[in-house]
């Protein structure tokens, strides 16, 4: 557990002077371009659950939970018979 600890914590560090190396401008655009790609996830997401609540009848219907074993069981005797 320990080397998979050293082995991420040289990885992270690797990553951060590879970021750091990156003007400042570089940098700025690849937040950008982040921010960007989340925002329009998040409003697809928005719009989506939007659509599927307005869509929806709202009517909830409640019945008992069959057990499938039981159904199975009762589909072969009947097939036997």
């Amino acid at each position: 557990m320990k080397k998979l600890r050293v082995s991420m914590d040289t990885w992270f560090n690797k990553l951060d002077m590879q970021w750091r190396a990156l003007p400042v401008q570089q940098q700025y655009n690849y937040l950008l371009y982040c921010f960007l790609g989340y925002l329009i996830l998040t409003i697809a997401v928005i719009l989506k659950v939007w659509y599927d609540t307005g869509k929806s009848d709202s009517r909830l219907v409640i019945e008992h939970i069959e057990n499938p074993v039981v159904k199975k069981k009762e589909s072969a005797i009947s097939i036997q018979d």
